[in-house]
């Protein structure tokens, strides 16, 4: 079945007790028994299953293939069911171009742990087998990363994390399963910020973890999400499943703009580099071109004259939104060194954009306006 209509349709099943198309809300954070004390139903307790959630986890597994999903209340809920399943001295690899988020797990609050890690360059194969050590449990990668829009071969990485007894990990958030379907080319399990294109409202904070098959670890990150309460409310999961029907639709005109952006932008010389896949002179263009459907909806500016320069044109958009996060609606921008902070490994000049729905010549003349 087309990923257009597994939108529309999975985790939708008609109500049937009212007939209802559309997913009731089941708020209810408990469940009656009988006289024997027994379930009525097939529910207990929310946090361990809810319907809307369940309905949601068909739904993440069903569109990207796999074998078993968790929703959770954050996509750093669902990062840190990855890392809280290892085992206390497991290695762990990950790309030095990441979500900073992602990496402050890593280092801030499971190294104390006992959790190693190393940090590297995964475009290029031979710093990732040179990092690997006899007791790398987990590669990590994002495809393209976040910020500069790195491309992973996911092929070649599942190839030495499977050699090496290791589970690959794939973040797909920018990515989306509409673009890119890390399983069919050996991940092991894939996350995605549901706060992001799933939702793509700017309204609703989720994450999901999608497993390739069922296994021993995955069941522990299920254990993570249940017992440690991660999980992700009903209100907001009935949000991403009334969402899921249109990402198909969003997602593709979302990236036919940043196409036209990129296009337009790349030789304007008050921009020193222009990060998008999609252009032929991007180092990673052959790569994305073989794993991936089209090349999104994300760009980043590099802003000649520094800092001072990036934010003098954040300042001046007008149609842009200056706000963190991405894959909403509306367009946004942002200098990720300000957000990330003191020990932020973003360029200065660099400005991240997340391209919406409004018209790209619009978008295009705000930018320009901006930029001049």
């Amino acid at each position: 079945m087309h990923l257009e209509t597994l939108a529309v349709h999975a985790g939708r099943a008609t109500d049937p007790t009212t007939g209802a198309v559309a997913p009731p809300l089941v708020l209810s954070t408990t469940f009656e028994r009988d006289t024997q004390n027994n379930p009525l139903g097939a529910y207990v307790y929310s946090r361990s299953e809810n319907p809307n959630r369940l309905a949601l986890e068909d739904a993440f597994t069903a569109l990207e293939g796999g074998a078993a999903s968790a929703a959770f209340a954050s996509g750093q809920a669902a990062t840190l069911s990855v890392l809280h399943a290892l085992s206390t001295g497991d290695h762990l690899i990950a790309p030095t171009d990441i979500y900073y988020g992602t990496r402050a797990q890593a280092e801030l609050l499971y190294t104390r742990w006992g959790l190693q890690a190393s940090f590297v360059d995964t475009t290029d194969l031979n710093q990732i087998k040179a990092a690997l050590r006899p007791n790398t449990k987990l590669i990590w990668i994002e495809t393209p990363s976040n910020p500069r829009l790195h491309i992973t071969d996911i092929a070649a990485v599942a190839d030495i994390a499977h050699c090496h007894g290791a589970v690959l990990a794939c973040d797909n958030t920018w990515a989306t399963p509409l673009l890119t379907r890390p399983f069919e080319f050996g991940a092991d399990l894939v996350m995605h910020s549901t706060t992001k294109y799933f939702g793509g409202h700017s309204d609703v904070l989720s994450g999901c973890l999608v497993a390739r098959e069922q296994s021993e670890y995955f069941e522990r990150i299920r254990t993570f999400q249940i017992q440690g309460g991660a999980v992700a409310s009903p209100f907001d999961c009935w949000l991403l499943l009334r969402s899921l029907p249109t990402l198909p639709a969003r997602v593709q005109i979302q990236s036919q703009n940043a196409a036209k952006l990129a296009e337009a932008l790349n030789r304007n010389p008050r921009l020193t580099t222009v990060h998008y896949p999609g252009l032929p002179t991007h180092p990673g263009h052959a790569i994305a071109a073989r794993q991936m459907k089209s090349f999104g909806a994300m760009l980043s500016l590099e802003v000649a004259g520094g800092r001072e320069a990036a934010l003098a044109v954040a300042g001046r958009v007008q149609i842009f939104k200056r706000a963190t996060s991405l894959g909403g609606v509306e367009s946004l921008l942002e200098h990720r060194a300000t957000v990330e902070g003191p020990n932020s490994t973003t360029p200065d000049n660099l400005l991240r954009l997340s391209i919406g729905l409004e018209h790209a010549d619009d978008l295009l003349a705000d930018l320009l306006q901006a930029l001049d």
